[in-house]
């Protein structure tokens, strides 16, 4: 089957570097969010980023209005029926994510494949929530998805080898360098790596043993990282972090992966980073 439509559900910050990779790659994009204004404050995004890249002589004008018109807007998730492969990337609970997965396995044609973009959450899981779950696999791309380079490419216990092959061979035609993750374990392979890292830099913090400045300052220039772990949380938005360790911590039950009390203090207190003056670098021990 030739893809030419691609269907995106979820406009948030990863729905709309995935809307915008799949316009630049040719392919005609269906977004779908809740709320109008919100899809449009998604795209206004996207436009703006073109048009960085016309200032800067990376594109010419035309090729970013093309871009632009082969994006559509729906608040009617049964629009996503034109759809030829279709990326779910709503917020990251898995109750949430089974329902409107459930819905779309009703709307979208029998031979689409849908792909989810959890981070964390087993693939195996949501692929129940569907009655093809050869056809469900995970694409999880990375922040901000119009400049990191990664998706890794997950399988859950009944996708095929097929569909595996289609999902690499989408997010490569987005411009993406591809790892297959051939067992569905939590947190796949950048976030079982990341994890233990964010975990033990806020261990040193809740200690005393340094500020969130200082371990930022030391992991970037004594391991040549370009981001330290609470910038990096701070960037992603600090609430993304305890909704992995949760998925880790529930699917192990290792207090190993219990996210820490000063992680869970901020998460309540409504600072998620994101915004300056916001975050780890605000905390006062």
């Amino acid at each position: 089957m030739e893809i030419k439509t691609v269907g995106v559900l979820g406009a948030g910050a990863m729905g709309t570097g995935i809307v915008q990779v799949a316009a630049q790659a040719g392919y005609d994009v269906i977004v779908c969010d809740m709320d109008m204004d919100f899809i449009n404050k998604s795209i206004a995004g996207i436009d703006k980023a073109l048009t960085k890249n016309v200032d800067k002589g990376k594109m010419d004008q035309a090729t970013k209005d093309a871009i632009m018109r082969r994006i559509k807007k729906t608040t009617n998730r049964k629009d996503l029926a034109a759809a030829d492969y279709m990326i779910e990337v709503v917020l990251e609970d898995v109750n949430v994510k089974k329902e409107v997965l459930s819905e779309l396995d009703e709307i979208l044609r029998s031979d689409v494949v849908i792909a989810t973009n959890t981070s964390s959450i087993s693939i195996s899981l949501l692929a129940g929530a569907t009655k093809r779950p050869d056809k469900f696999v995970g694409m999880h791309f990375f922040n901000p998805v119009p400049v990191m380079r990664l998706c890794e490419i997950i399988r859950g216990y009944a996708t095929s080898d097929e569909t595996v092959a289609i999902a690499t061979q989408m997010a490569q035609s987005f411009g993406k360098t591809t790892v297959e993750v051939k067992k569905d374990t939590p947190g796949f392979i950048v976030n079982r790596v990341m994890m233990p890292q964010f975990l033990e830099a806020i261990r040193l913090v809740e200690t005393g043993v340094a500020t969130p400045a200082d371990v930022d300052t030391a992991v970037k220039l004594g391991l040549n990282y370009p981001m330290g772990p609470f910038e990096l949380m701070d960037f992603t938005g600090i609430d993304i972090s305890k909704l992995v360790l949760d998925v880790f911590f529930e699917e192990t039950k290792d207090s190993y992966w219990a996210p820490p009390y000063t992680l869970k203090a901020i998460v309540a207190s409504g600072k998620l980073g994101r915004k300056t003056g916001e975050g780890w670098y605000n905390y006062k021990k």
